[in-house]
């Protein structure tokens, strides 16, 4: 079922043409080999970004010819992320791909005001993930950008996530807030979070999803687990996205799903003017081209007028 799920992502890219993407950095064979392959199936068009002379010893040795590739020479990983954020900012690309530099390293340079890539929203991570023992795909987040959110970060996490899902599939999501009980308790923030969330897309102040908490892990994917602790919601053992509250539970949660359960994730940064590949050195090349896969479908989903 993971394989499965994750193909029909990669087979939903083939009618849509390749996006222009800038690799930034890509200084190390893996980030090269990364970009060709997702070149070679039809996803990007990679732009890169980076030291010439470092950039080109990076794809003699993975064995990929550039020759013909776009290349934009630049003098060290600052520079590289600067110029990736102008062109995307100017429409010259319409993704952004991490190559061989700290995550922070480019989205400091995307979130700069001058940058022109900030909208009303707040940066957040989702890893889009396919088990074998869950009927569907679903979404964590945020695991991987922001440490400890208030409730504003915590709703605009909602929302990116929702415009994920949006521009896969056709139904409103059910997004559980998660945390380690189903009531609320003064004593643990993250259940008045998930309360205040909950009231927040009521009052439509998150739109286009059904949403519920405080709900511990299992009683989001588990109706057994939900009908025991007498839990009634159209969230409750059927969730599509997964809010943790914060960056540790987040990156556990989805590293164990990943390390130890077999399941298959993939990553990208919402809440900027253009999708952000944002993958990890641990990550294999499946898991990267499936990222590229979200973006180009993200690219085309704003393109369309689906999301903002």
């Amino acid at each position: 079922m993971t394989a499965a799920q994750t193909d029909a992502l990669l087979e939903r890219c083939g009618p849509l043409p390749p996006v222009r993407t800038a690799v930034v950095h890509p200084v190390k064979p893996s980030a090269v080999v990364a970009a060709e392959e997702a070149r070679r199936l039809g996803l990007i068009l990679p732009v890169l970004i980076g030291p010439a002379g470092r950039v080109q010893a990076a794809a003699d040795e993975a064995g990929v010819d550039i020759a013909t590739w776009e290349r934009i020479d630049v003098e060290h990983s600052h520079a590289a992320a600067s110029q990736a954020a102008a062109l995307a900012a100017s429409g010259h690309v319409d993704v952004l791909m991490k190559g061989s530099l700290h995550s922070d390293e480019l989205l400091e340079a995307v979130v700069r005001p001058e940058a022109g890539l900030r909208t009303e929203r707040r940066i957040s991570h989702a890893y889009f993930m396919t088990i074998a023992t869950y009927p569907t795909s679903f979404i964590i987040t945020d695991a991987a950008v922001n440490i400890l959110p208030d409730l504003q970060a915590k709703a605009d996490i909602v929302q990116n996530a929702v415009d994920l899902w949006r521009a896969l599939y056709d139904a409103p999501p059910k997004v559980a807030i998660l945390a380690a009980v189903e009531v609320v308790n003064p004593k643990m923030p993250a259940t008045l979070d998930a309360a205040a969330l909950c009231k927040m897309a009521d009052r439509g102040q998150i739109t286009g999803c059904v949403v519920d908490g405080p709900l511990a892990f299992d009683n989001a994917v588990s109706r057994e687990a939900a009908a025991e602790k007498g839990i009634v919601s159209p969230v409750a053992g059927a969730a599509d996205i997964l809010v943790v509250p914060d960056i540790e539970a987040g990156n556990m949660l989805a590293k164990q799903l990943t390390f130890l359960s077999g399941a298959e994730a993939a990553g990208i940064v919402l809440g900027a003017r253009v999708p952000i590949v944002l993958t990890s050195r641990a990550d294999n090349e499946r898991s990267r081209l499936l990222s590229c896969a979200l973006a180009v479908l993200l690219a085309a989903a704003r393109k369309a007028g689906k999301i903002k």
